[in-house]
């Protein structure tokens, strides 16, 4: 195995080829302008998502309400729509925070990506553990990756990231063991091979959302992103559990079959590839249909029409949805 996807296939190179095209999720619809006239070097990406994107929790003094309602925006279309609203112009010019968005690494992330698809540059999200952030902690985390078509393999990256405060390269994130990232494949086979119980991988140290059930949960999510579906972390469709629940024999196979697929294919395997993208074709425990459900951070929960991009929130706060919300 390698670190590289096999250039010798057509089916490879059309597999790669879908990443330069935007998703429903990264197309920028009428701002599209606002992509092209952004850089595509690391330096560049990191300066434009931090520009423009306050983290929901991380940011000092919190966030406005206006910047805590955009984190269920989904939509590179709607973010940019927003942007653009509170202040004309590119998105490297400086913003006050009232102009800026709120929202998560999936959020800084996803335009990173956006960015660079719309540069015809290959590139996606992946979902994971950094635990580069709080000592001994590994907290959930969306990074993403580009296509370096010198070395032939995909080149990890963590937009937020400062190289200047960190003692690796944060525009070539280290893989492996001791690696600062895992995704959320890499976790669970961790977990399974019994180095750890995952009670140190979840939101955060301070919250209850930890341990085997949230990171199945992540498992399946990851395959949703790199299948070019990049939902809310906080979106449950499928086979996903609650947070919390004790999983079941079939979770815990289908968990089981996802992180080994996952890892084969990240290490250049194009048969795992292949499998991975028959799976979420044709089995509705991975792959959302029209509807999500949606329990958001602000602390309402709703339903996704993710055809018609909107979500319908219940009047009952704090209400627990059914993960599987695809009728």
């Amino acid at each position: 195995m390698t670190d590289h996807l096999t250039r010798t296939d057509p089916a490879a190179d059309a597999r790669l080829d879908r990443y330069r095209e935007h998703s429903p999720f990264t197309d920028p619809g009428a701002h599209a302008d606002l992509l092209r006239g952004s850089g595509t070097d690391f330096g560049a990406l990191h300066r434009t998502v931090e520009n423009v994107i306050d983290h929901y929790r991380a940011t000092p003094g919190g966030v406005g309400p206006e910047q805590l309602a955009d984190i269920d925006r989904r939509w590179i279309a709607s973010q940019l729509g927003a942007l653009a609203d509170r202040q004309p112009g590119a998105l490297e010019r400086p913003r006050p925070a009232a102009c800026r968005l709120g929202g998560c690494c999936r959020d800084h992330s996803l335009l990173a990506v956006a960015i660079l698809r719309e540069h015809g540059v290959p590139a996606r999200t992946r979902l994971g553990f950094a635990g580069y952030f709080a000592p001994g902690y590994f907290s959930d985390h969306v990074v993403a990756e580009r296509w370096d078509a010198a070395s032939g393999r995909w080149r990890r990256f963590d937009p937020e990231l400062d190289q200047a405060a960190y003692d690796f390269a944060v525009d070539d994130l280290p893989r492996g063991e001791a690696a600062g990232f895992r995704t959320a494949a890499e976790a669970w086979r961790a977990y399974r091979a019994g180095t750890t119980d995952l009670a140190d991988h979840g939101v955060g140290p301070d919250t209850p959302y930890s341990g085997p059930s949230f990171v199945h949960r992540y498992v399946i999510a990851d395959l949703a992103h790199r299948q070019r579906c990049e939902l809310l972390l906080w979106d449950g469709w499928g086979a996903m559990a609650f947070p919390g629940d004790e999983l079941d024999a079939e979770q815990v196979v289908l968990t089981d079959l996802l992180a080994e697929l996952t890892g084969r294919a990240d290490a250049g395997d194009d048969a795992a590839e292949a499998r991975l993208d028959e799976l979420w074709a044709n089995d509705p425990r991975v792959h959302p249909g029209r509807f999500v459900a949606t329990h958001s951070p602000v602390g309402r929960v709703g339903r996704t029409d993710l055809e018609g991009r909107v979500t319908e929130w219940s009047e009952v706060a704090g209400e627990r949805l059914a993960t599987a919300a695809n009728g």
